[in-house]
């Protein structure tokens, strides 16, 4: 069977050769002028929603002044919510109650948020388990794993390791010579039937086969 295609709505085929309809590829599935999502990364649900950019984050509005920008490879578990920064309230002053929501929403009063908003940036082939959530303006660097139910802010280092509420980084995966060796390899970049043919060596983290491998024309 080949490798699906990007665009493909359902990718998982199941024995019986029906689609899993609860696991979608992302890019084939979310029409959002705020998310920016790479080929190949895929969420999933035990009940399908009708609408994947509301299910995963609710927040972020068409009019929204923030982006949530997720990279290529990634793999969102059931019950992950993106808080984008659309859903925050000012909270600098006496009162956090947004006033101007109700009588116009004119982003110059002042009981809205003022300034710039985060952005929210996945970066590629970065793995979040079930019921994370991921709070406004996040950082997540490429190769990292986000545990079950972790609630996860700032900044996170490419390949880290996170549990837990308030998120912290319980480890890095690998060593930084490694991590700079694998984020100079870009291998998510590399052409589809290269990725494939090098899965033995992504899985096994044989950089050296990697490196030599991605030096091919």
């Amino acid at each position: 069977m080949p490798f699906p295609d990007p665009a493909t709505r359902h990718p998982l085929i199941m024995p019986d050769g029906q689609p899993h309809t609860g696991t979608v590829f992302l890019a084939a599935v979310i029409d959002h002028p705020r998310w920016e999502v790479g080929a190949y990364s895929y969420a999933s649900a035990h009940r399908a929603p009708e609408d994947w950019a509301f299910h995963l984050a609710p927040y972020l509005y068409p009019l929204s002044a923030e982006k949530l920008v997720i990279g290529r490879f990634c793999q969102i578990a059931d019950g992950v919510t993106f808080i984008t920064a659309s859903a925050n309230h000012r909270y600098d002053g006496f009162s956090s109650y947004p006033f101007a929501i109700f009588d116009g929403m004119d982003p110059r009063r002042p009981s809205l948020p003022q300034g710039p908003l985060r952005d929210t940036l996945i970066g590629h082939d970065v793995w979040i388990g079930q019921g994370a959530r991921i709070l406004p303006g996040a950082r997540i660097g490429s190769g990292t794993i986000v545990g079950a139910g972790a609630v996860v802010g700032g900044e996170i280092p490419p390949y880290s390791v996170v549990t837990g509420n308030p998120g912290t980084v319980q480890r890095r995966r690998f060593d930084e010579a490694t991590t700079d060796r694998l984020l100079g390899l870009a291998w998510w970049d590399w052409p589809i039937e290269r990725i494939l043919a090098s899965e033995a060596a992504i899985c096994a983290g044989d950089t050296a086969w990697l490196e030599t491998a991605g030096a091919a024309d």
